[in-house]
């Protein structure tokens, strides 16, 4: 197997095996529309922290070898099918639907291949390297006791059914943060733009969720107005990550090496980038509701407003993915970005101040609210702006 190269980019088939995380995020968007109770949210967000369990593992063994080579090629496309058929059943995660195969055993037995097909090739990736094989090895217990847990959920339902799912997220996540930091990283360029894509593919959902709550009904100016809302309101979120913020953190891992290059790689793309997602696919769920209310003149009116559970996971979810962009540069710059974390503040102040605004004002206030801390950066940080961008 050929070893990628230092100055890597992400390669076509990476991007191809992204397309079936794609379908997922829909899928979550979809389990929390349709009813979207705190319980749905919760269990969307655990649904979310396995999926990205899975493509994180993927992003660190691609990191090591080419994608697009050889055995890689077919452990990756077995992957692809074995993510895709998780997927499939992520409305029956929880509560299987009558007839056909059970659905919460199919969701656990679907991740174990995936995380069994990623530690086996890491296994064969690590037969040169006794270092990176010990890592491997400390690595076994927590995908097996994430796995096994899953299992055990599967046959249990409510408040049970909820624990052993954060059972199995506690064995993964803490087995993998205990487990050391004698992993490997060849090119931290193929790392950096690896979850950079992963943000676009999550903000790209927002997009998604936008013209889709409205792409049967007829076009009116209140939807023209709101799908702009909601697309500018995606495009800042964007600009907050890759402006700046991106290139910081990618400079500081090109710095960095050895135990030091492994920790920030795992705290600022592997931790840090989960709550990212997670609170991107919310703010998901808050437009797609946004636009219902707009565009369904048979079930809302214009002066409706946006409250509940959409109004604290639109919200909420912009608030989320604010801290952890603070916690993704501060931890590799040192720095902290106090405008971030106010305005992370400012939102979450908001909820019951819009609570009874009609949606589409509510909309806007985010819109204004993003767009103040923007501006507000950008001439407050102009030379340090331009350093990072012209590194």
């Amino acid at each position: 197997m050929e070893r990628l190269q230092e100055r890597a980019s992400v390669s076509p088939l990476e991007l191809f095996f992204d397309l079936v995380f794609v379908f997922a995020l829909t899928r979550v968007t979809d389990l929390m529309s349709d009813d979207p109770s705190g319980v749905n949210l919760l269990r969307a967000t655990l649904v979310l922290a396995v999926l990205w369990w899975a493509w994180v593992g993927y992003a660190w063994l691609w990191n090591l070898v080419k994608a697009d080579e050889g055995v890689a090629a077919l452990v990756l496309f077995s992957a692809m099918g074995a993510v895709f058929v998780t997927a499939l059943t992520i409305p029956e995660a929880f509560d299987d639907m009558p007839g056909g195969l059970n659905g919460p055993v199919v969701f656990a037995l679907g991740y174990f291949v995936v995380r069994l097909l990623h530690l086996t090739m890491m296994w064969i990736v690590s037969a040169d390297d006794p270092q990176l094989r010990g890592q491997v090895r400390r690595f076994v217990p927590s995908m097996l006791a994430g796995t096994v847990c899953l299992l055990v959920a599967s046959q249990l339902d409510g408040g049970a059914q909820l624990a052993f799912w954060a059972l199995a997220l506690v064995g993964d996540y803490l087995g993998t943060f205990v487990g050391g930091a004698r992993w490997r990283l060849n090119s931290v360029s193929h790392f950096a733009e690896r979850h950079g894509l992963i943000v676009i593919v999550a903000l790209g959902e927002s997009i998604v969720a936008i013209g889709i709550g409205v792409a049967a009904l007829p076009i009116s100016w209140a939807i023209i107005v709101a799908c702009l809302l909601g697309l500018a309101v995606s495009g800042l979120l964007w600009w907050s990550y890759f402006d700046v913020t991106s290139l910081a953190v990618e400079h500081a891992c090109e710095a960095a090496s050895g135990s030091r290059l492994i920790k920030l790689a795992q705290h600022c793309y592997t931790y840090a980038h989960l709550p990212m997602v997670v609170g991107i696919v919310m703010m998901s769920l808050g437009l797609k509701k946004v636009l219902s209310y707009v565009a369904d003149g048979n079930h809302h009116r214009l002066v409706d407003p946006l409250y509940g559970w959409p109004l604290v996971a639109l919200l909420g979810g912009a608030a989320l993915y604010l801290v952890a962009l603070v916690y993704f540069k501060g931890y590799a710059t040192g720095t902290v970005a106090y405008p971030r974390l106010v305005t992370a503040a400012a939102l979450l102040a908001l909820i019951p101040v819009v609570w009874h605004t009609p949606a589409l004002v509510t909309l806007a206030v985010l819109l204004a609210v993003l767009a103040s801390m923007t501006a507000f950066e950008m001439i407050r940080f102009a030379r340090p702006r331009e350093e990072i961008r012209h590194h």
